[in-house]
């Protein structure tokens, strides 16, 4: 609509007696403009403001009615335009022709003045209610996407609540959940392509996975103070009391699943992670003693990510490795620990585990 708030059309025909009649009988309720032929029809049709209807003669000169619909459909910016077609009466097949080459209507020779109204009145209402759903289906996509990111934005506050609660038992910083995030999607996306890792690599589960692998030791608030700051070494029972941090936190993520009466890759990766990164690839890790293939996928990458990051960080127990210590212990672990491939991963992205550390180290104490 132009600014008056009337439609703008567009008459396009050879003759002058019709565009006399058409203009007469729409100027009142419409802002008319007229062409002679073809290519007026096209250059007017394209400035701005566009109408928001055209009626085009089927014969016209230079370039016919339907060589003109044809042009109008193809552009972007014009395709839009509801188009109706004037044919001969009983030429019926320019009619057939007129809707196969893009019009919304046609209307046949000699011309009623009831029926162009109607017609004209017809197609403006369904471009302006098409116009309508439109922007509806804009504004709607709008709030679901701002609901959405509220809601991402409040699980990722939660889960990072709790990441860092159980981090802060162990005396870690928030730091040591950064790196090793990040370590893991290192590692996936090194392992995107290969056939062993492929199914489970995709890009919405790196994602998954980049979110998941914060709650790996969500089970250790359930370990006493004792145990989990000792500075020494475990004796064999407190060790088996340490362990059950990996059956806790599974439990908890599968209490999650239980409640909400489902699960979907996210939760599967975060329970995944949290009662296997502790599985060892020959067999000798815990708590299942699972090896090999049978170690979920998100568990074997956050096993050399969360090793790594403990290798290089300062403990109650153990002063700090340097990288090339770690990689080097990692490597010997390779087949045995870890598997040879996540390993062989992580040697193709040393650079970004070394840039990940130094972005996020912990503060010096």
């Amino acid at each position: 609509m132009n600014d008056n708030n009337k439609a703008i059309l567009l008459i396009a025909d050879a003759a002058p007696d019709n565009l006399l009649w058409l203009s007469g009988l729409l100027q009142d309720q419409y802002e008319v403009k007229l062409a002679a032929d073809g290519p007026s029809a096209l250059r007017i049709a394209q400035q701005v403001p566009r109408p928001d209807l055209v009626l085009l003669d089927a014969h016209l000169p230079d370039l016919d009615g339907f060589a003109v619909c044809q042009q109008l459909k193809r552009n972007p910016d014009t395709a839009g335009l509801p188009l109706l077609l004037l044919v001969p009466h009983g030429r019926h097949e320019l009619e057939q022709r007129g809707h196969c080459d893009g019009a919304a209507d046609v209307i046949s020779h000699p011309l009623i003045a009831e029926t162009v109204l109607a017609r004209v009145a017809l197609q403006l209402q369904l471009k302006r209610s098409a116009e309508l759903l439109a922007h509806q289906r804009l504004h709607l996509e709008e709030l679901v996407t701002e609901t959405t990111t509220e809601l991402t934005m409040m699980v990722d506050a939660v889960i990072w609540a709790l990441a860092t609660l159980a981090e802060t038992r162990d005396r870690e910083s928030a730091n040591h959940i950064h790196r090793v995030q990040r370590y893991v999607v290192a590692l996936a996306r090194e392992l995107q392509d290969h056939p062993r890792f492929g199914h489970e690599l995709s890009k919405r589960n790196i994602d998954f996975l980049y979110k998941a692998a914060p709650l790996h030791d969500i089970g250790k608030v359930g370990i006493p103070d004792a145990i989990l700051l000792k500075p020494g070494r475990l004796s064999a029972e407190e060790f088996e009391q340490m362990k059950l941090h990996t059956v806790y936190g599974r439990d908890a993520i599968a209490g999650v699943e239980q409640h909400l009466g489902f699960s979907n890759d996210f939760l599967r990766f975060a329970r995944e992670i949290a009662y296997s990164h502790q599985e060892k690839y020959d067999g000798s890790g815990y708590p299942q003693g699972l090896a090999g293939e049978a170690i979920p996928v998100s568990a074997r990458l956050m096993a050399v990510a969360d090793v790594y990051d403990a290798l290089i960080s300062k403990r109650v127990y153990k002063p700090a490795f340097t990288h090339e210590t770690a990689i080097e212990l990692i490597r010997q672990g390779s087949g045995e620990h870890f598997d040879p491939d996540v390993v062989d991963a992580m040697l193709m992205a040393e650079q970004q585990f070394m840039a990940i550390a130094a972005e996020f180290q912990d503060p010096v104490q």
